[in-house]
């Protein structure tokens, strides 16, 4: 059990309880028993002991010798309660003798002075206090054992006697009592902990079975349900999970069924409006050619519409394209690429040669989908290009297992509120001005591309201004297999995303990328730009 867990602090404080609560009982115990023993001793051997006086007070002459004393002292001792005595009088010739029980055990320097000057003083006679004399008494301890030792002094002139009583066989009985205490103790401990346990289970088990229920539940499982037995507060715990469970199962499906709509939606629109713009585009290419021949006055609208014609046609195989990777059905066409051919041919088709600088040595290989990595490719470098600023460098590097491509241009930089969101769906940076050239699809398509791969796209800015774009991928296609699971390309053009339009009838021209030359510094990444405006 780990040593936060709710089990553990369950088990801990039941023992605790019933540990606090043996130790009160058996110290109340062994408190009550040890008066109750020790008073039943002390009493039994006391008043045997005022009666043994009073009657060697009656047998004993009023002058006794030493011998006398010595022998009723030893016959004192005999009695039941087994206790050594000493007792001193007023002999012949009026001095003082002594009789001892065993003078090697008890003798009188062994009775305490207080004791000796309670015995022998004189009380004053009153109503309350009958007697001159009274027996006093008490507990000493010699070496380790405990002693009873009491004294009385008869009235009328009679001996006084001392009793010294071993307590020895009353503190064993204690001490075997407090050893039973302390088993009980442990036992009702280890009763506890096992209640403990026992008790956690049961409150625990079903607690566990909602856990597990709800990690299923976060995994997508929405049907999982829990059963329900009893009136308890766990119960009615499971009965909510399941009815939040059945509302949200509900919630899910109904958003699903309603996503499902909307992308068939998408899908079926892009798909009609297809047929109408090709046509469109064809009547368009007629009236660009035209268009120097047409009247001045019309030329412009003629031109607008020919602009317009192919950014709603880019925006439609955006459209296709996106509502490829949300239905599931995008999927990879691996091939081995030679990295720097392959960025080479993306900028050579785009007529982009003479604005970006290439920094890649010839030989990297990596196995991807040609027509995904240009689509990534023209719209990063075409963003770059659109609203960043000359030159535009793409280097490419190999860390690990991992191909790195950065695109970094010279511009003003992306504002720091927009950065989280440049590869956001329509995101534009401007609402005021919320249409432009580009759809805001452009760096979403570039990122679904880019996940499709096992890879990722991260953008920053660099304190010397402009801003970075950091493309990682797989090299090996591993993870890119995984996720393509053997099928077949998804159609399209390849040309999906804003990365700039192909000029038709432009040759290809070998000045402005140099590829494999080895040259060129680093990316200088981090920091924030300035806080230029560019919808991205």
């Amino acid at each position: 059990m780990r040593l936060t867990s709710l089990r553990l602090r369950l088990v801990l404080v039941f023992g605790l309880v019933a540990l606090t609560a043996a130790v009160s009982a058996s110290g109340i115990a062994y408190w009550l028993n040890r008066e109750a023993v020790l008073t039943r001793a002390q009493d039994n051997a006391l008043g045997d002991f005022r009666e043994q006086m009073g009657s060697r007070d009656r047998t004993l002459p009023l002058r006794p010798t030493e011998e006398e004393l010595r022998r009723s002292a030893y016959e004192m001792s005999r009695s039941s309660q087994h206790y050594d005595v000493v007792l001193t009088a007023r002999g012949p010739g009026d001095r003082t003798v002594m009789g001892y029980s065993d003078p090697d055990a008890f003798t009188l320097r062994d009775v305490p002075p207080s004791l000796l000057e309670a015995v022998n003083r004189k009380q004053k006679v009153t109503s309350a206090n009958k007697a001159e004399f009274h027996m006093f008494w008490q507990r000493v301890e010699e070496q380790g054992t405990p002693y009873l030792v009491g004294g009385v002094k008869v009235v009328g002139g009679g001996p006084t006697g001392y009793l010294r009583k071993s307590l020895q066989p009353e503190a064993d009985d204690l001490r075997s009592l407090a050893w039973s205490l302390g088993i009980a103790t442990g036992l009702a401990l280890i009763g506890s902990a096992l209640l403990a346990q026992a008790a956690a289970t049961t409150v625990l088990k079903p607690v566990h079975r909602l856990g597990v229920a709800a990690r299923r539940l976060g995994e997508g499982k929405l049907s999982t349900r829990l059963q329900v037995s009893g009136t308890d507060e766990l119960a009615e715990l499971s009965r909510t999970f399941n009815r939040a469970a059945a509302s949200l199962e509900k919630r899910v499906a109904d958003m699903s069924a309603r996503e499902e709509s909307s992308r068939r939606f998408v899908a079926d629109m892009s798909h009609e409006l297809r047929t109408p713009l090709t046509a469109i585009t064809a009547v368009s290419e007629v009236l660009e050619e035209e268009a120097d021949s047409l009247d001045p006055m019309i030329e412009p609208a003629v031109r607008l519409v020919v602009s317009e014609t192919r950014r709603l046609n880019s925006l439609v195989e955006n459209l296709m394209e996106v509502t490829r990777f949300d239905a599931g059905t995008a999927r990879l066409v691996l091939d081995d690429v030679d990295i720097a051919d392959q960025i080479t041919a993306c900028i050579d088709a785009r007529a982009w040669l003479d604005a970006v600088d290439l920094d890649a040595e010839r030989g990297i290989m990596a196995r991807l989908d040609p027509r995904r990595l240009d689509v990534i490719l023209a719209n990063l470098i075409g963003n770059a290009l659109k609203h960043g600023g000359s030159p535009v460098r793409v280097s490419v590097r190999v860390e690990g297992e991992e191909l790195v491509i950065r695109v970094r241009d010279h511009g003003p930089g992306i504002p720091e509120e927009v950065l989280p969101h440049v590869f956001d769906r329509f995101y534009k940076a401007s609402a005021s001005r919320p249409r432009s050239d580009g759809s805001g699809l452009g760096l979403s398509i570039a990122m679904e591309n880019a996940r499709i791969h096992g890879g990722r796209i991260t953008a920053r800015n660099v304190p010397e201004g402009g801003a970075v774009f950091t493309l990682r991928l797989p090299r090996d296609g591993r993870t890119a297999e995984e996720e393509d699971g053997g099928d077949g390309g998804d159609g399209g053009d390849g040309r999906s995303g804003n990365g700039g339009t192909e000029r038709k009838g432009r040759p290809a021209r070998g000045g402005g990328a140099r590829a494999g030359d080895g040259k060129g510094d680093e990316d200088n990444e981090g920091g924030s730009g300035s806080k230029g405006a560019r919808g991205r």
